[in-house]
């Protein structure tokens, strides 16, 4: 007996939600013709979606690059209800079960910056100094502890579940007892920029805010891990560090510097992209499929294309500093019995 047949409406669907695993409700759509139509009739592959990232909930339209106008789907619309179950089938295996790889695409700005070589960018470089001349970021000098700081960031694509942030505080080891300039906490913010404006800070939608992580004043790669896994829709993440602790014996000043960020998750880019909300401020996103293809498959292009991001960043970086060493020919580089600065408009090399 099929008991698709037999059953009434809202005890099939209370059977089938039970299913939480976006293969196993794939499966039960292949069964039958009864099972297939049941499963693509009351999106169930897009109520599974929703149940496993809320945050999803801010799609309402789907649509292939091969196909026509956008189109929102309804009960008697049998092809847009077929395209919704494909989308949202693969959505939500790629959300489950793609490779959890690093998610940063590129930096974007910070809220301030001590000088030209201590940049945003130098947080993605893999390596820890450039020649002789250390590579991180240092905001500028307060003279409250409580100011804080952030950094912005692009993530690979419009859609990634983010899993964990990791940080490694800088350690100042070439001044006076090698002090530590680590934040008392750290904060993550996940969102998209807002359609209407250019992209600043104040610019942004923030629909993640993550807990107060107490950061440690010890030179390490210190983790995150997000109580469940995110979806950030937009591709934006803002990292908030709360409260200062070290100062600098040069100026009495306390200072935040950051050696690395890595923010580790599934990129879904080979795959979907967002079309930005409708004129009438819904706030709802369309999403996009770019193509079909095995969530497991996914990331094997991002991996190249990685590399080579980070081989034509580190090679712009390499130009910017010699560009500004050449330019600057005030700067003078220390010898090893000095105390780990050099002077030139006061500022620290």
């Amino acid at each position: 007996m099929d008991f698709v047949n037999k059953l009434d409406t809202d005890t099939l669907l209370s059977i089938l939600s039970c299913l939480d695993d976006p293969s196993d409700l794939v499966r039960a759509s292949a069964v039958s013709r009864s099972w297939r139509d049941f499963v693509i009739r009351y999106g169930l592959s897009k109520k599974l979606c929703f149940r496993l990232f809320h945050q999803l909930t801010c799609v309402d339209r789907v649509n292939e690059e091969s196909s026509g106008s956008w189109s929102r789907s309804s009960l008697m619309d049998t092809k847009l209800l077929e395209r919704e179950h494909r989308a949202f089938a693969l959505l939500a295996k790629g959300c489950t079960s793609s490779p959890i790889r690093s998610c940063i695409a590129d930096t974007i700005i910070a809220s301030s910056t001590d000088n030209y070589l201590k940049k945003i960018v130098n947080t993605l470089d893999e390596i820890d100094q450039v020649g002789a001349t250390p590579s991180y970021w240092s905001s500028s000098g307060q003279h409250k502890s409580s100011v804080p700081e952030t950094l912005l960031y692009k993530l690979k694509g419009d859609l990634c579940v983010v899993t964990e942030f990791s940080i490694h505080p800088f350690q100042a080891y070439f001044q006076p007892g090698s002090p530590i300039y680590s934040s008392d906490y750290v904060r993550f913010r996940l969102g998209h920029l807002d359609n209407n404006n250019s992209e600043e800070k104040d610019n942004y939608v923030w629909t993640y805010t993550s807990q107060e992580f107490p950061m440690a004043q010890e030179n390490r790669l210190q983790n995150f891990k997000l109580p469940e896994p995110v979806v950030c829709i937009g591709g934006y993440m803002l990292i908030e560090f709360l409260g200062r602790v070290q100062t600098r014996q040069l100026d009495g000043l306390y200072y935040i510097c950051v050696l690395h960020v890595r923010v580790m998750g599934r990129s879904l880019a080979n795959s979907f992209r967002l079309v930005d909300p409708d004129d009438d401020e819904s706030g709802k996103f369309g999403l996009m499929v770019v193509r079909y293809c095995d969530p497991k498959e996914m990331g094997e292009t991002e991996v190249e294309e990685e590399v080579l991001c980070r081989q034509l960043r580190q090679a712009a970086n390499y130009q910017q500093r010699l560009n500004f060493l050449h330019r600057d020919e005030g700067y003078a580089w220390l010898d090893e019995e000095d105390d780990g600065y050099a002077e030139s408009d006061g500022e620290e090399v």
